[in-house]
């Protein structure tokens, strides 16, 4: 419940704020549960992927630090995130969503490069998807990175691509990890591809 009137509030704000969503490919997102992973632009790129996938209802991952705030952990735990230590995830950022993949109707928004200010993709997601024998629904964000810039009203682009299915018949060594990790980057750059040939993605607030 809480999380439906999160949902509609986000969507209405935006609507309000920005107005200029777009949602492609709609048509690939699989039944049941799923991993939907993409490369982090914005810290409001999972919230744009959850409106995009709705009805669909998601679990996320969010840094552990966010959690310390009483008020704002609350909100988050209702919305369905769990907090990771980015430093040293430990075993619970597997175990958690593996078991909620497996047990609920919630899916995962993820992802694979843990952090805005990078985009190498890292080989949890793999783990966490050959564990659940969920897919992995690579997807994009295209559109303003700041939250400043989307009173611009300038166009917002979320497009899905092809849903990715590990062989379970397969060992997830480091060799077949690395496939799929390739296969989701391909992905990503044929769906910006897609949406804008001249696109490129420039960190707004890269670190020093």
């Amino acid at each position: 419940m809480f999380y439906s009137f999160v949902r509609g509030l986000c969507r209405f704000l935006l609507a309000l704020i920005n107005g200029n969503a777009h949602y492609l490919n709609r048509e690939k997102l699989p039944e049941g549960n799923y991993i939907l992973v993409g490369p982090h632009r914005t810290w409001f790129d999972p919230i744009y992927f959850a409106l995009a996938a709705a009805p669909k209802k998601f679990s996320f991952m969010a840094k552990k630090e966010l959690f310390a705030n009483p008020i704002l952990r609350w909100i988050l735990t209702r919305a369905n995130a769990f907090p990771v230590n980015r430093q040293d995830p430990g075993p619970s950022a597997i175990k958690i969503p593996v078991k909620s993949l497996r047990k609920s109707d919630l899916s995962l928004i993820m992802f694979p490069s843990g952090t805005r200010h990078s985009q190498e993709l890292k080989g949890g997601v793999t783990l966490i998807a050959k564990l659940s024998g969920k897919p992995i629904v690579p997807a994009v964000y295209q559109g303003p990175l700041t939250f400043k810039r989307l009173f611009s009203r300038k166009r917002v682009t979320v497009a899905f691509g092809e849903p990715i299915y590990l062989d379970r018949k397969r060992k997830l060594d480091a060799a077949y990890q690395q496939e799929i990790i390739q296969q989701m980057e391909q992905q990503f750059v044929q769906l910006d591809h897609s949406i804008d040939p001249n696109f490129h993605y420039t960190d707004p607030h890269p670190k020093k």
